[in-house]
């Protein structure tokens, strides 16, 4: 479960921080990719050179060493760990406290999260600390430890951080645990299609391909097997997700109809061109003070319905981009004949193209209407395939 995977290694100032090299190391042996922070304090115990040389990657220090580290760490991992844990970074945490690049990061993800705590038996056992590990469980953080062994200054008690052994095994199995789609096989499209004109020039949208990025990136993390048909190049594209490049909406058909019929779900989150000039000319369209008088249109291929018309056919689910007036979406999700329609208001401020959020009402079959609050796109995209598990149950 770790080969592959994207860990962010918190290291926090204590004792014990001696152990985070180890445990780094153990996790590059499994196949991890593996980037550190380490708090201030933290470097008092343990040099960042150190996780450096294990890790292959800078380790990250302070909060302001480069544009938004902890915003960029947060989007790139697949779990965070940090250990060892200190009284003082568990309250950080629990209270949303983001006053160093650790606590930041950690409140600017939505991944996993596993504790491994380690601090004296008294500052274990007091009020407060117990106060934040109760809300660091609800919060669905994991915890491992704290053991009973030897402490700092000859002490002897609860409060010892947990073998670095036992915490790899404990974030492997909390990413085994998130891989519901193993086994399953996914298309997903991105993208705004470009219907040509002529060489220079086509007919496109505003389309950013974020959202179908971000479905195709959830899936593949949580175990699918994923084709990302897209007219968006991506520089950061999941492990596991084959990347298929095209442009207009008959190349999408192309390569969305001769696969359909070996995957799991098809999500059509692409935004594909209703029409295209019914002829393309083979040279540049001359610029004329007079104008163009006419491009003659034709419609484009219906990849949603012929995916819909395939027979077995897998789950499919459509997207539809209104402009205000959602009311007549669920007609559309029956019509098309769709399981889920994802619907949206573009002209709703952080729910257009571009965004990193979205606002979504997610129609079924029967016309059964679900309205998501705003919220990031990797959420949405979280919640739409636990909705496509469902199905495909």
């Amino acid at each position: 479960m770790l080969r592959g995977r994207r860990v962010v290694l918190g290291v926090t100032g204590g004792v014990a921080a001696y152990k985070a090299a180890y445990l780094a190391r153990r996790l590059v042996e499994a196949g991890a990719e593996v980037r550190a922070i380490m708090t201030p304090s933290a470097r008092h115990f343990i040099g960042p050179h150190t996780l450096t040389a294990i890790t292959g990657t800078p380790v990250i220090t302070d909060l302001f060493s480069g544009v938004s580290p902890h915003t960029e760490l947060a989007r790139w991992a697949d779990i965070i760990v940090i250990a060892p844990a200190t009284a003082a970074t568990i309250g950080r945490i629990a209270n949303g406290v983001s006053s160093n690049a650790l606590a930041a990061t950690v409140l600017a993800s939505e991944r996993p999260l596993v504790v491994a705590p380690a601090m004296h038996t008294e500052m274990w056992e007091h009020p407060a600390t117990q106060r934040n590990m109760e809300t660091l469980r609800a919060d669905g953080v994991t915890v491992v430890g704290p053991a009973v062994g030897d402490l700092a200054g000859g002490d002897v008690g609860l409060g010892r951080l947990a073998d670095p052994d036992e915490i790899a095994e404990v974030v492997s199995a909390v990413l085994a645990a998130g891989r519901d789609l193993a086994g399953r096989s996914f298309i997903v499209t991105a993208g705004g299609t470009r219907e040509p004109i002529d060489p220079v020039r086509y007919i496109g949208n505003r389309s950013s391909g974020k959202m179908g990025f971000a479905i195709a990136t959830e899936a593949a993390r949580r175990g699918a097997d994923v084709r990302l048909v897209t007219t968006v190049e991506y520089s950061d594209v999941e492990a596991g997700v084959e990347v298929i490049a095209i442009e207009t909406a008959a190349e999408m058909a192309d390569a969305v109809w001769s696969r359909a019929g070996d995957v799991d779900a098809v999500v059509m989150a692409a935004a594909v061109a209703d029409f295209r000039p019914s002829t393309a000319r083979s040279d540049k369209i001359k610029r004329s003070t007079e104008g163009l008088d006419t491009i003659g249109l034709e419609p484009t291929e219906d990849v949603l319905a012929g995916v819909v018309a395939m027979d077995p056919r897998p789950v499919v689910v459509g997207f539809a981009a209104e402009a205000g007036d959602l009311s007549d979406a669920a007609r559309k999700a029956k019509e098309k004949g769709v399981d889920l329609l994802v619907a949206n208001d573009i002209a709703r401020p952080g729910s257009g193209f571009g965004s990193d959020t979205n606002e979504v009402t997610v129609i079924d079959r029967e016309g059964s209407e679900d309205r998501w609050e705003m919220m990031s796109k990797t959420e949405v995209a979280s919640r739409l395939l636990d909705r496509i598990r469902d199905l495909m149950a």
